[in-house]
């Protein structure tokens, strides 16, 4: 019987598979209770709509990181290179890398950490 604390590692298809399985290999004149059956299912449609809320957040960040780094587009910053260098320069493009914000400036791609700040155009 699967618990009531379910593990975050198992997927849809594992809680399926277990819940089937389950109920294939059940005692026929001990039936699973109707009670934990739904509350099975309850579960698994728990675990779904947290799936679904999670790649609903990733998006949503995303698209959070990817307009907060468009309005530095063009723009003059300071910044420490890959070689810990101090520097400054224009943003050329950003982009979301891994889950990370990440710009072009110049030759030099710059994570949004290593921006110290952004210099007021004339």
């Amino acid at each position: 019987m699967v618990t009531s604390n379910f593990n975050s590692q198992i997927g849809r298809d594992q809680f399926m598979e277990l819940l089937v399985t389950q109920l294939r290999n059940q005692d026929p004149l001990e039936p699973v209770n109707q009670q934990d059956f739904l509350g099975q299912l309850a579960q698994f449609s728990s675990l779904q709509g947290i799936e679904q809320l999670n790649t609903n957040f990733a998006e949503s960040l995303k698209f959070q990181q990817l307009s907060q780094g468009g309005a530095l587009v063009g723009r003059s910053v300071e910044y420490t290179n890959a070689q810990g260098e101090p520097k400054t320069g224009l943003i050329d493009s950003a982009r979301v890398l891994n889950g990370e914000l990440r710009f072009q400036i110049g030759e030099d791609p710059v994570g949004l950490s290593d921006i110290a700040g952004v210099i007021r155009n004339a």
